[in-house]
């Protein structure tokens, strides 16, 4: 009995899929370290990207849409601390390595961007930038109470003289 539109019985929230999509690019620089492939970072990382966005419940899309760079940056960064602290000059070292890795890691990081968001705007995100559109139009419409203005008195902002002056002695 084949079901169509049967839903898969893993769901994720976008917490879920973005922490996914991090272990997996953490994991592939592990790999890449060890094995000394370096295209299993950017695989990795298009992959979970992927899966996530996929498995995401679809009320979450539009959070999971805008987080890829981030993941990758953060899995970037915190190799790079790592390899860095080794080093004589860390700020330099720190420096160096995130460019040479975010430049080395670009085409990836737009391939996978790019799949999550067309994944995504298959999945329903168009119907979530609708949804957030008409509540932000709601919460914009609600009127609040208006008060007149009303001046500050007069004097308000001059500076008051406390006690007795002093005698001249």
């Amino acid at each position: 009995m084949g079901e169509k539109g049967r839903r898969p019985a893993v769901r994720l929230t976008a917490r879920g899929a973005i922490a996914l999509a991090l272990v997996a690019t953490l994991a592939g620089y592990v790999l890449t370290a060890l094995l000394g492939v370096d295209h299993i970072v950017g695989a990795a990382f298009v992959l979970a990207s992927a899966l996530g966005a996929v498995l995401v419940n679809r009320r979450e899309l539009l959070s999971l849409v805008v987080t890829p760079p981030l993941v990758f940056f953060c899995a970037t960064l915190f190799v790079e601390l790592g390899r860095a602290f080794g080093s004589v000059s860390i700020v330099q070292s720190l420096a160096l390595g995130l460019y040479t890795s975010m430049t080395r890691g670009a085409p990836w990081l737009f391939a996978g961007s790019a799949l999550v968001l067309g994944v995504a705007w298959r999945r329903g995100l168009r119907d979530n930038v609708r949804e957030l559109r008409e509540e932000l139009k709601a919460g914009a419409e609600v009127s609040r109470p208006r008060q007149p203005f009303v001046p500050e008195p007069e004097g308000y902002f001059e500076p008051k003289v406390y006690g007795t002056p002093r005698g001249e002695d």
